[in-house]
């Protein structure tokens, strides 16, 4: 196989048909069921750190779900010997945020977005974007040591990692199934396994991105790495890193049938959007106020900003940059934008102190 082009080997079966059906029919209704922003931005919130929680765990991450919603909304800070721990979670976290971010902006898939994805998530936001490895790696057995597979080798990863991104882009351009598109960029990330370390978190994101970018998000409202944490055997053994026959990559593995690794894929993501359907549906039938025109027409970031003020009055600059995840910079341009749309007025102008609160025409929406 040529490594200047990747033409994955699958087949849609009934299974496959199936499921893709299954998952436009729930996204359809869910984009269609009317629910507050608040319960909505809640929803979002909650699915995001389970996201974090679940995809770190499966790298052996051992703070549990709560204590990893300490982290990420800061209401406890002291988890002594567990400095790596969480900063993974951290570093999770904000690279989730900025994946979200990315696609509501419909930023192109490009090898250096890859790159300062995968540094976001081993060092931080702060990051230079991550250089490929330029040693041999391989994935071991945790307990035995035994070898479970060996990437290709580090002269050819610049190579495959090209071909994936350019089969993305064109799979985007032909619009092909979007979970299709997800599910073979997720295993070809991880079997060309272009880093030493966060391989499989960088994976995870790159397909939440894939589907958040082109219209398969669902508001954030569902997190796969749940399903994935939960039955990990069944992942891993549909990825076909740890018991596929070929434990090197040249020995087969570059040429494989992976039909069954979509099959799980898209049989799990319409598991996961019938279940967030049903719980959009629970929430609307509960009586929840409908979102009104006005709401909708708020870009992601202004509507998570609006359930701020479901708990305060007012807010600073530094409470926006926590909740988005974004640089001082970019939240004084939005804020600049905010109050010349009526979305927010100035409530104290003092530059050490700004304030905000929200415009009389919003205030209605936030049930105070």
């Amino acid at each position: 196989m040529s490594k200047q082009n990747w033409n994955p080997v699958y087949t849609i079966n009934s299974t496959i048909a199936k499921a893709l059906m299954e998952i436009e029919a729930a996204k359809t209704i869910v984009e269609q069921t009317p629910l507050s922003v608040i319960v909505e931005s809640e929803l979002r919130h909650k699915a995001r750190v389970r996201s974090t929680h679940y995809s770190t765990r499966i790298e052996g991450n051992k703070l549990t779900l709560k204590e990893t919603q300490e982290v990420v909304e800061k209401t406890k800070t002291d988890f002594h010997g567990r400095t790596r721990d969480v900063n993974e979670v951290k570093n999770y976290w904000d690279a989730l945020v900025k994946v979200e971010e990315w696609a509501a902006n419909k930023i192109e898939l490009t090898e250096e977005i890859i790159k300062k994805l995968h540094a976001m998530v081993v060092k931080g936001k702060r990051s230079k974007p991550t250089s490929y490895r330029t040693e041999q790696n391989a994935v071991r057995d945790s307990v035995s040591g035994g070898l479970i597979y060996l990437p290709p080798e580090a002269k050819d990863v610049p190579q495959l990692m090209s071909a994936m991104v350019k089969w993305v882009q064109h799979g985007q351009r032909k619009q092909m199934p979007v979970p299709i598109i997800a599910a073979l960029a997720h295993y070809q990330f991880v079997t060309i396994h272009p880093y030493y370390d966060g391989n499989g978190r960088t994976a995870r994101l790159l397909a939440t991105l894939i589907l958040q970018r082109d219209g398969y998000g669902l508001n954030g409202l569902f997190s796969m790495e749940e399903h994935h944490a939960k039955d990990i055997e069944s992942y891993y053994n549909s990825l076909e890193v740890h018991q596929h026959q070929h434990h090197n990559y040249y020995d087969g593995r570059a040429n494989s049938d992976l039909t069954s690794w979509i099959e799980y894929f898209v049989v799990l993501l319409a598991k996961v959007f019938t279940q967030a359907k049903e719980e959009a549906l629970k929430y609307s039938k509960e009586g929840i106020v409908a979102v009104p025109s006005e709401i909708r027409k708020l870009d992601h970031r202004a509507r998570i900003v609006l359930s701020l003020f479901a708990k305060k009055d007012i807010i600073f600059s530094q409470d926006i940059a926590a909740v988005l995840g974004l640089s001082g910079r970019m939240v004084r341009i939005l804020l600049n934008k905010w109050v010349k749309d009526g979305f927010l007025v100035i409530e104290n102008p003092s530059n050490k102190s700004r304030s905000y609160k929200l415009s009389e025409k919003y205030q209605q929406f936030i049930g105070k």
